[in-house]
């Protein structure tokens, strides 16, 4: 049985499960209100993490993108235009940095308030460390969410790919970078697109919310999370994209659901952020075993670096980096604290 802890800090009542009280995330980055909803992380070769903020929670602000410094101070990159031309912004989620060097970055519409094809995979010109120009690369996802590089190509999760069946439907596309130096690719609706390589199917009627986070292991293989079935999947591709073998690597266990991912290059381990139960997980790609870094009570305000609707996971330099998005779903409420947290790994 994992060691249950109730640490009492602030006069607050804080869970720590598996964990110990030395275990707890720290603030390491106190962004200010024009970076008020931060989400999607990369470790770039410079050694920064570049961080999306799509800004959701306070939309008088524009969607950027900022790099968090070796010395955890921050940097604005750019401010992501154009935005959307009906919803007036811009969604950004998931981020990666290309084999050219350049930003890839869904633009999700959905929590913007609107399903109706309106998410895109749009690209930042990057020259010299200075952001230069953002393209639209892609249109009428559903709500693209993840961006992940890998190979000659670009991957993207579509977390919704028809609201209205059951199970609810989702996936992963897949788009090589000699696509993507044309006009926008516009893709096809109701899953008839080519490039749709995975699909998944979420059962949970509380979180409707089907793929999420992706990443790719050492060998090469694929790892969706799927956010309702709080489970991660792997797929082995060939070199068509096609399906040869798929698993579950990890269902529950602990896990609430899984958001945002990323695959530790020395080990292999993953990590996961699980929006649902404020919480972040370190598991185990061989037997599936979840064991959670910390978890604490849902709307304590995100103070003293705990985890206000973690959304987001990065490692660098021993550390996992936790982006707290906080956004206004099950029992939270978006507060004044907007902060990546962090905790230092054995």
């Amino acid at each position: 049985m994992k060691n249950v802890m109730v640490v009492c800090l602030c006069g607050l009542m804080i869970l720590a499960v598996g964990c110990s009280a030395s275990k707890a995330p720290k603030v390491a980055v106190s962004l200010p209100d024009k970076y008020n909803t931060p989400d999607g992380m990369i470790l770039g070769a410079d050694g920064y993490i570049y961080l999306n903020c799509p800004n959701y929670n306070d939309p008088n602000y524009p969607a950027k993108v900022v790099k968090i410094g070796p010395d955890d101070q921050i940097t604005e990159v750019c401010t992501l235009t154009p935005p959307n031309a009906k919803t007036g912004v811009h969604g950004a989620l998931g981020i990666d940095i290309g084999l050219d060097g350049h930003l890839y970055i869904a633009d999700n519409q959905g929590i913007a308030g609107t399903q109706a094809y309106e998410s895109r995979l749009v690209r930042v010109i990057m020259r010299n460390g200075r952001a230069l120009r953002t393209e639209v690369l892609v249109t009428d996802f559903r709500e693209s969410n993840a961006v992940t590089c890998f190979g000659d190509s670009v991957y993207v999760t579509e977390t919704c790919l028809d609201p209205a069946a059951y199970p609810m439907p989702s996936g992963v596309y897949r788009f090589k970078y000699s696509e993507l130096n044309g006009s926008p690719i516009q893709l096809k609706h109701d899953a008839q697109d080519e490039h749709l390589v995975v699909k998944l199917y979420t059962y949970s009627k509380e979180w409707a919310v089907g793929a999420n986070g992706l990443a790719f292991d050492a060998e090469g293989r694929m790892l969706v999370c799927n956010f309702g079935e709080a489970s991660i999947e792997r797929f082995t591709l060939d070199d068509q994209g096609v399906v040869t073998k798929r698993e579950i690597v990890a269902r529950g266990d602990g896990m609430q659901s899984t958001d945002g991912m990323k695959v530790c290059p020395k080990t292999g381990a993953i990590y996961v952020a699980d929006f649902a139960a404020d919480a972040v997980h370190k598991v185990c790609p061989e037997t599936g075993k979840v064991t959670t870094l910390w978890q604490n009570d849902v709307n304590l305000g995100g103070a003293d670096g705990l985890l206000d609707k973690p959304s987001e996971v990065c490692l660098r330099d021993g550390k996992v980096y936790i982006a707290n998005i906080d956004l206004p779903f099950a029992g939270n409420e978006y507060d004044k604290h907007h902060t990546i947290s962090v905790i230092k790994l054995k």
